[in-house]
């Protein structure tokens, strides 16, 4: 009797599904994200606090927490973060105030992060949003079913990520993170009506609008602020060399200099105070340029390998919560590499984006790494037999 009980207890743990190389591709970008942040920061870490590895070890802390994380969340069952969905913006929008009280941190001239008392771990409360976004969204089109397909219906979607993103900008005044999570309801409503006309409609009114905003700006030469001058300096970087296109410039020289095999681990000349950001925003010009257009490749080809395992879940989840959940951790992470890739290269204006898994940032990793716990939680609950 004993032994036809392990027997069963096997077979049924064998009818279901563990995605063992969407756990392999995690392990291996935060693994070469740490070999990149020593690489690119250790010149720097060096100057500054007196020890190479400074960075390296604020990363590895973080990364051994977020894996911590993301065992736990992948061992509960996702249907238990459901009832949370409303719960989840409020914090998340308590936490995007909590910059503005003593316990927030100033960096840059902006105030993104504040400290949690006691333990002193820094927390970038736009992770929390973007998070509570995806929670929300999820929940949301179970709830609302067909009525999504409306333009009303729509509305009503956007409210509560509208309302986060507007809070992420004007209270932290990040406007990267407040359009990533815009970004992200954007693909869970796409993915989740099968209405796709409006949706390219929608596209095309958006592309018109920007490019009449660029002319604009341009024929003003940049008047206005700030990020009206980051629209010229990515039109004409050389322009504003010794300005906003600095970095850019940089950036773009990090790139050129590397060739197709780069200079070769650890040979960069741009992050010896060249580049700034080089362990941040901009560590995919010093991959470009110590492994080169090879290496670049491979890690673009990481990240889609990344989001094909996710989609292949999406697919088979065993309900619409759970894809929903997938789809908007994928969307997350597809469109956060992609805009980090494209600021790098100059395809879009310079904004603060860090590339998923690679970037320093404690808490970017940590999030990313709890939102892929979700993913695991809703693979393992994946029937053998619908693959």
């Amino acid at each position: 009797m004993a032994g036809e009980r392990v027997m069963r207890r096997r077979k049924e743990h064998s009818e279901y599904f563990f995605d063992y190389s969407l756990l392999f591709i995690v392990l291996f970008l935060a693994g070469f994200g740490l070999v990149m942040i020593y690489s690119a920061s250790s010149y720097e870490a060096l100057q500054e606090n007196g020890d190479a590895a400074h960075y390296l070890k604020k990363q590895l802390i973080a990364i051994i927490i977020g894996f911590v994380v993301m065992i736990a969340v992948a061992n509960i069952n996702y249907h238990f973060w459901e009832r949370f969905y409303i719960l989840g913006c409020i914090v998340a929008a308590g936490a995007l105030f909590m910059v503005l009280t003593p316990l927030g941190i100033e960096s840059h001239g902006a105030r993104r992060w504040f400290r949690i008392p006691g333990i002193g771990l820094q927390v970038q409360p736009a992770e929390i949003a973007k998070i509570a976004t995806i929670l929300f969204l999820a929940v949301m089109v179970c709830k609302m079913g067909s009525s999504i397909r409306t333009l009303k219906g729509m509305c009503i979607l956007l409210i509560v990520p509208g309302i986060l993103a507007l809070i992420i900008k004007v209270v932290t005044n990040n406007m990267s993170s407040a359009l990533i999570v815009l970004a992200i309801a954007a693909v869970m409503i796409f993915v989740a009506s099968p209405d796709y006309k409006k949706f390219i409609l929608m596209g095309l009114a958006g592309a018109a609008g920007v490019t009449v905003l660029v002319m604009y700006i341009v024929s003003t030469g940049g008047a206005g602020g700030f990020r009206n001058e980051r629209i010229i300096a990515w039109l004409d970087p050389e322009s504003e060399g010794l300005d906003k296109g600095f970095q850019t410039l940089q950036g773009l020289y990090a790139i050129g200099s590397g060739g197709v095999w780069g200079k070769g681990l650890g040979q960069s000349m741009q992050k010896l105070n060249f580049l700034p950001e080089s362990q941040n925003d901009m560590i995919f010009s010093i991959i470009c340029e110590e492994l080169g257009l090879f290496g670049a490749v491979a890690i673009i080809l990481m990240f889609i390998m990344l989001i094909w395992r996710m989609m292949v879940i999406a697919q088979n989840a065993p309900d619409l919560f759970g894809a929903m959940l997938v789809v908007g951790v994928m969307g997350h992470i597809a469109v956060q590499a992609i805009l980090n890739i494209a600021v790098v290269t100059n395809t879009i204006p310079n904004t603060g984006i860090s590339l998923p898994f690679i970037s320093y940032g404690g808490s970017s990793i940590m999030f990313l790494l709890a939102e892929i716990g979700l993913v695991l939680s809703v693979a393992r609950r994946i029937q053998l037999k619908e693959l």
